[in-house]
């Protein structure tokens, strides 16, 4: 670990040793107890006890580096401090608590089959203690402007650029801009070694160098996004609100409230990591077919390194890791690939986009490099009308900057097919033909590709469809083929015409099951954000139809929820959205009045809406959650062991993993703890590897995804990115 960042684990090692002797009275108490945990072969047990008595609702982790990847599992003591950390590897182990008001305990080597005791130590001041926060507690402390401040004036005026049309849109910014690629409130982020204005200048236009193993060659390109974003804000103002924070965390400034330690079910979480991906960054992981998750059952889990260029893949069986790099260019590792996010199909396959050649691009001509599009012009059934009814209803010239991956685990082979619309996240149909369908943030169409006609033709130009995103605002019940008969976005609208939508090609995305429509999370613009739904029809292009629906305003003209992007679709058809707010949108398209016509625009349905508050620390003195909810997802299957129908999402700003309780309303979260700030998540998904197991042959399978991977505990020295598989047993010693 680097000096800072250990500097946690050292003092509490000394305080734990200073503390050993106040704690010798409790060893007889500490020893009964553990004799009431299970001995059992592949499991390491015990109590962890504390000043007072036993510590219910603390971590206990059990960390290797004997495997052929390090290998962590930590659960969760009961209410009289006991644990149980169930099948372990053959190894060596080192155990220790970690607990919300504690420091960390002192390690004792532990192995499979023996019983520790851990003695905790209570942190000995509220700064220690809150060293072992989620990073969301910290960021919460920072100040943005008031709402009597927006729309902003400008540079010669209050210095908040004028787009800034409201706080909503300067605090959606703070997370779509900032947030999207690593936490704020991390110790990295709030720590910085200038806290003045021209400090964090410096800071955001640092860069690292080329060849870099998480970023590879597009370290310059990431600074810039980051001088960009801060631009957004106006940038002076930006870097004032950022420098204001730090400062006054380092004059002593704390979060004012404190985690709860887990309770109840969240007690019965096992979690289990393993580093993977050689320090690289990942964007997302897979282990199943979202519609099956018997597929791949006890085989390989693969991500995605969008900056280098490599499928991913972790054995959790015989716990090791290795990466395939994909082709192009005459390569057989192109660096310029960017996959960004992996699906497994009904055959075990995995296909995932490649989205941002354009961003690749540019990073080359930074370094002074002409390049010419990897994926060349676009194919003449992209845009010409005589080869292709797809481009004759809505053509798509120009250059190909993204496609799709296949790669076929068993032949041990990757395809790069190339796309005529955009591709960013995709979700396969429940059709027969395994549709898979495409996002694409900011584009004006969706894409999908029939993975049947695929495997029969290889002819892109037969399996490959794409429509326009059209409203039915003349209502009646059908799009008006001739798209010269549209009303265009930003234009005044016609009552008697059908609207074309700009820009609305969605992020997350999810298929419902029984209807054939895909639905997106559309996150541009961020406020108000809109839900999507799609649905090809029997004959698309022309069957092709689009709805969108916005969250509810509220009196004042704000919005009760902003920053839509995860989307998950129960059984049943109840559609949930994330939003970066702070909110759980749930939608039921069955009780909308309206759904097409003149006024189906997006404000249309209020009374299909309602929202969930996922608890946890605000903005400042706003509404708005210090953490952030990226994409989400609904456990169909019981993967985790909540029930059926269970929506998920996690909290990119607090190490965690969130559930929905449906009958109950109940907000859960599983927390990682360990490393610190190494659960920066984008999606996740279940598998079931063996049914008849109970909850150890099922599980929810996630990764870090942060592009600076060197935030977490450990920094550089770290060991990157981490894979983890969240599990719920029946009570917190069940084996």
């Amino acid at each position: 670990m680097t000096t800072r960042q250990s500097s946690i684990r050292r003092s509490a090692m000394l305080l734990a040793s200073t503390a050993f002797a106040s704690l010798t009275a409790f060893a007889g108490q500490a020893q009964a107890a553990a004799a009431g945990v299970p001995t059992v072969p592949d499991a390491i047990a015990g109590v962890v006890t504390g000043e007072k008595g036993p510590e219910a609702g603390v971590w206990v982790i059990a960390e290797t580096e004997e495997t052929k990847t390090r290998f962590i599992k930590i659960v969760v003591t009961d209410e009289q401090g006991r644990f149980l950390i169930p099948e372990l590897p053959v190894a060596k182990y080192k155990v220790w608590a970690r607990g919300y008001g504690l420091v960390d305990s002192q390690a004792v080597e532990g192995v499979p089959g023996k019983n520790v005791t851990l003695k905790a130590v209570t942190a000995p001041d509220a700064k220690t203690a809150a060293q072992y926060y989620p990073a969301n507690y910290w960021f919460s402390l920072i100040e943005p402007p008031t709402t009597s401040e927006f729309p902003g004036t400008g540079p010669k005026g209050n210095g908040i650029a004028p787009q800034m049309a409201s706080q909503q849109h300067w605090l959606a910014h703070m997370a779509e801009g900032c947030m999207l690629c690593h936490q704020l409130g991390d110790y990295t982020t709030r720590s910085p070694a200038d806290n003045t204005v021209e400090g964090w200048a410096a800071r955001i236009q640092q860069a690292r160098a080329e060849g870099d193993v998480a970023v590879g060659n597009l370290g310059k390109s990431y600074s810039h996004d980051m001088q960009n974003n801060m631009t957004r804000y106006g940038y002076q103002r930006g870097l004032k609100m950022f420098a204001d924070w730090t400062q006054k965390i380092a004059t002593g400034a704390l979060p004012t409230s404190a985690p709860p330690r887990p309770q109840g079910v969240e007690r019965n979480a096992v979690l289990t990591i393993w580093d993977w991906a050689n320090g690289g960054q990942i964007h997302d992981a897979i282990s199943s077919d979202r519609r099956n998750p018997a597929v791949n059952a006890g085989g390989r889990v693969y991500g995605v390194s969008p900056s280098t260029g490599y499928i991913q893949w972790l054995d959790p069986v015989k716990n090791e890791a290795g990466q395939v790099g994909i082709p192009g260019n005459g390569k057989e590792h192109d660096i310029n690939a960017y996959p960004h996010n992996p699906m497994v199909d009904q055959k075990g396959r995995i296909w995932a986009t490649d989205s941002s050649r354009g961003r690749q691009i540019n990073a080359a001509a930074d370094r002074g490099e002409k390049v010419v599009a990897p994926l060349g012009e676009r194919a003449p059934y992209c845009y010409d009308g005589n080869v292709n009814k797809y481009a004759k209803y809505y053509p798509m010239p120009g250059n190909n900057t993204s496609g799709i991956i296949l790669y076929d685990p068993e032949a041990k082979k990757v395809e790069n097919i190339p796309a005529c619309y955009g591709t960013h996240h995709l979700a396969f149909g429940y059709d027969k033909d395994n549709t898979l369908y495409f996002s694409a943030p900011g584009s004006d169409t969706y894409g999908w590709i029939n993975t049947r006609v695929w495997d029969e033709t290889k002819d892109a130009s037969k399996a490959e469809g794409w429509c326009p995103q059209v409203l039915d605002t003349n209502g009646d019940g059908k799009i008006t083929p001739d798209r010269t008969q549209w009303n265009e976005p930003e234009k005044p609208a016609d009552p008697a015409k059908d609207t074309r939508i700009k820009g609305a090609g969605g992020y997350g995305m999810d298929a419902h099951p029984k209807d054939g429509s895909m639905w997106y999370g559309r996150n541009s613009p961020s406020v108000p954000s809109a839900i999507i739904r799609f649905s090809p029809g029997n004959n698309p292009p022309e069957s092709c139809m689009t709805e969108s629906y916005e969250p509810p305003k509220k009196a004042d003209g704000s919005y009760v929820a902003f920053d839509a992007r995860g989307m998950g679709v129960t059984t049943d058809g109840i559609v949930h959205a994330t939003f970066g707010s702070g909110k759980l949108g749930i939608f039921d398209r069955s009780k909308c009045k309206v759904t097409k016509g003149p006024t189906a625009t997006g404000q249309h349905c209020p009374e299909g809406w309602r929202f969930v508050d996922i608890p946890g620390p605000r903005i400042g003195n706003t509404e708005a959650s210090a953490d952030w909810y990226y994409l989400n997802w609904v456990d169909t299957y019981d993967t985790l062991g909540l029930g059926p129908n269970v929506p998920l999402t996690v909290g990119s700003n607090s190490d965690s993993l969130i559930a929905l309780l449906p009958k109950t309303n109940q907000v859960v979260r599983f927390t990682v703890p360990y490393p610190l700030g190494s659960f920066y998540s984008r999606g996740m998904d279940g598998r079931i590897d063996d049914p008849k197991t109970g909850w150890k042959g099922r599980g929810i399978w996630a990764s870090q995804g942060k592009f600076p991977v060197w935030h977490q505990e450990g920094g550089d020295e770290g060991k990157g990115p981490q894979l983890i598989k969240f599990q719920v047993r029946p009570d917190p010693l069940a084996h």
